[in-house]
């Protein structure tokens, strides 16, 4: 087993809208894939990647199945880290109530339930991607 202090940092930086191509899934799958290996994860949500994290979403019309709900298990894979851009929520009129709920359970605080979604301005959201070994943009 690795150990945490030496673990490689992978953030996972999506910018496009979940449907219409296969970006939003390929990030999801390859996510799921570094989090069974106990890669430490990070996922970031810019521009049009905030649209993955709608709320109630719709796949029909773009033919495609839909992948959201995936999101919300997320904490069971221990993906806790999600960092959504502020300016790209106002940018396209969103706020985190149109997000859907993404938790995990804290067991160091009796499994009680928390916010795995974290709001950050694009100045923090720099700061977070320069401190990162790897990142992958999809």
């Amino acid at each position: 087993m690795t150990d945490e202090n030496t673990k490689k940092k992978f953030l996972y930086l999506n910018r496009k809208a979940p449907f219409g191509t296969i970006y939003a899934l390929e990030s999801l799958e390859v996510v799921l894939i570094g989090a069974a290996f106990e890669q430490d994860v990070s996922l970031a949500f810019i521009d049009d990647g905030v649209f993955q994290l709608m709320n109630n979403q719709d796949a029909t019309a773009a033919g495609m199945k839909n992948f959201s709900k995936i999101y919300r298990a997320l904490g069971d894979y221990e993906v806790r880290k999600l960092y959504v851009e502020k300016e790209s929520l106002d940018l396209r009129g969103l706020t985190v109530g149109d997000l859907m709920p993404v938790t995990y359970e804290d067991e160091d605080e009796n499994y009680e339930e928390k916010p795995s979604i974290r709001v950050v301005d694009r100045a923090e959201m720099a700061k977070l991607i320069a401190g990162h070994d790897v990142i992958l943009s999809f």
